[in-house]
């Protein structure tokens, strides 16, 4: 049997180390996060799992993307969304006749459920904020809906990657 103090030097340094390293990767660099609700059917189903990278400085978001972020509700400051990112800084968007035109130009969207039932803006987003809507356009809490539709730069959390479970749908996200 080995004594007390000779595993406690030998597993303690390894563990503690192990410890740090994880808490870094997951708090800064990327995190597992399962998704809470149907808003963005059919790409992500309720429950999968993805990973979200996390380096949002050094992110080059585009339109398109599929982001983590905290959303300017009030009440819901610290509860995670997930939506994808439909307007930059700068951009124009507008939803009118179940279509959505980004800077006076109607866009091809094949990921979303189903044709719009709304209308909204047009809106110009501000310099330093972004603009989400859901996949599932119709059943979604997002920009659509919101008071003030645009996310703070500071609020994104990062842009989900890839799914990781279930095995069967793993892979990147589109």
């Amino acid at each position: 049997m080995i004594p007390i103090k000779r595993w406690v030097k030998e597993w303690v340094p390894s563990l503690a180390i192990a410890v740090i390293i994880s808490f870094s990767v997951n708090t800064y660099i990327a995190q597992g996060m399962t998704i809470p609700s149907g808003s963005m059917l059919p790409t992500i189903q309720l429950n999968d799992k993805v990973l979200v990278e996390k380096l949002v400085h050094w992110t080059p978001f585009q339109f398109g993307d599929i982001v983590v972020f905290y959303p300017p509700l009030p009440g819901q400051e610290n509860v995670r969304f997930i939506k994808r990112l439909i307007g930059l800084p700068g951009d124009t968007i507008e939803v009118k006749n179940g279509v959505l035109i980004r800077n006076g130009q109607q866009v091809d969207e094949p990921y979303v459920k189903e044709k719009m039932n709304y209308t909204f803006g047009p809106v110009t987003v501000p310099e330093g904020k972004y603009l989400f809507l859901g996949d599932n356009r119709n059943d979604s809490l997002d920009s659509h809906l919101w008071p003030t539709p645009f996310v703070d730069k500071s609020q994104i959390i990062g842009k989900a990657l890839f799914r990781y479970y279930p095995l069967t749908h793993a892979g990147e996200l589109n």
